[in-house]
């Protein structure tokens, strides 16, 4: 009788066994369990989470981090950090958030079942000051000038106020001049007014909203000291106790908005006693640096040419000039451009200190033919009824000579202030 029933209870043993055996092999992976972990070190772009990985699911965790996104439940194919593989805790640095944004998270974990998740997490990333860029200073004359800015972030508070901020200082503030445009993320202009002429300012484009204001980079610019007629704006320098354009004059019209002839025929021009003006070789492309060509009898015409509270100079003036910066054989060397951008080779010990900075625009004889390389200036003062006063600097070498010449010839014009 013992013997039957050992024999039934190894015949039990052995079935039970069986039935723990099959079930064992039944059994399959399953997706990864874990928890999300609670961000910290929140900032208006970053934050760090992470997650604990409590099961693996019977298989190997090939990747995990987190993922997040505005909405709830964010997933994978949101935003997320590769944070190695593995059971356990990790840590996930989180960044390319938007300032003053409520994000959901949730850590996750992937295996070859699929992918598992933790709870979902609400955060808000801080807000900060907004970001923006300065627009190039623009439509720059004596007194005004345009740009503006680009707000590419609010810094997830409203912008409440914008505009540039200027002065002669670096980094102006809104404590110093400002302008006011509107309010908002985006482009926007400034239109800068009440400058002083021929001045340079600082400015900056500015946002601000309830943390606080920020700045764009700082950009450089000079006003005009003054414009002529047509708009041309011209910059100053002192010598001595007088004040020269810096400029060749480049107006075509009068004072008082009457146009002056631009003539290219040669005959036209060798019979003219009027005031006429001509581009270099009447070339219509000439570089502004080197203005225009004009005959004397501009010069005489009563409209006048420069602008108001300016005058060409007389020979007198002139002669001030030169004398004031060591006299004839040196004063070229101190009145021309350095360099041989616009001179000829070897433009001798030019080196411009005075700031007059003069270039070679070239001359028309009056039978209207061209010559090319000195820089000729007329002066106001008449010789007689053929002749004028003026004078001529040389690439080849630092003197400044004074000449007289028909009125029917073309040479640059300087304008001296009142």
């Amino acid at each position: 009788m013992k013997r039957i029933t050992l024999n039934y209870t190894l015949i039990i043993t052995f079935f039970l066994m069986l039935i723990v055996i099959g079930c064992k092999k039944d059994e399959q992976p399953t997706i990864p369990v874990l928890l999300s972990v609670e961000p910290s070190s929140i900032t208006d772009i970053s934050a760090i989470s992470g997650g604990n990985i409590t099961s693996d699911g019977g298989a190997i965790i090939t990747i995990r981090g987190v993922c997040w996104g505005t909405n709830p439940l964010p997933t994978i194919n949101n935003s997320k950090t590769l944070d190695g593989t593995g059971l356990g805790s990790y840590t996930s640095i989180i960044n390319g958030l938007q300032p003053g944004t409520t994000y959901h998270l949730r850590a996750y974990a992937t295996n070859s079942v699929g992918t598992g998740y933790g709870a979902d997490i609400l955060f808000s990333s801080t807000t900060t000051t907004p970001i923006l860029t300065t627009v190039v200073v623009s439509t720059i004359t004596a007194e005004t000038a345009s740009s503006g800015g680009v707000i590419t972030s609010d810094g997830g508070a409203e912008v409440t106020s914008r505009g540039v901020c200027w002065g002669v200082n670096q980094n102006p503030t809104i404590a110093n001049n400002k302008t006011t445009n509107e309010t908002g993320l985006g482009s926007f202009t400034s239109n800068i007014t009440n400058l002083l002429p021929n001045t340079t300012y600082y400015l900056r484009a500015y946002a601000t909203n309830s943390v606080g204001t920020s700045y764009g980079n700082e950009i450089t610019f000079t006003t005009f000291a003054v414009m002529d007629i047509d708009g041309n704006g011209y910059y100053s320098i002192s010598i001595g106790t007088q004040v020269w354009l810096v400029e060749n004059l480049r107006v075509t019209h009068y004072r008082n908005g009457e146009p002056i002839p631009n003539v290219t025929d040669n005959t036209q021009w060798n019979n003219l006693t009027t005031g006429a003006y001509c581009y270099k070789y009447n070339e219509t492309n000439v570089e502004a640096k080197l203005g225009f060509l004009y005959n004397w009898y501009t010069i005489a015409d009563s409209r006048n040419l420069c602008p108001i509270g300016w005058h060409v100079a007389t020979d007198a003036e002139w002669t001030t000039l030169v004398n004031y910066l060591g006299g004839n054989s040196v004063a070229g060397g101190k009145m021309k451009e350095t360099g041989t951008a616009h001179w000829w080779s070897p433009n001798t010990d030019s080196d411009n200190s005075s700031g007059f900075t003069a270039v070679p625009a070239g001359q028309r004889s009056p039978d209207g033919s061209f010559y090319f390389g000195n820089a000729c200036f007329w002066t106001s003062t008449s010789e007689n009824a053929t002749n004028a006063r003026s004078w001529f600097l040389s690439p080849n070498d630092t003197s400044v000579t004074r000449y007289y010449d028909f009125k029917g010839s073309g040479f640059n014009i300087r304008c001296v202030k009142d």
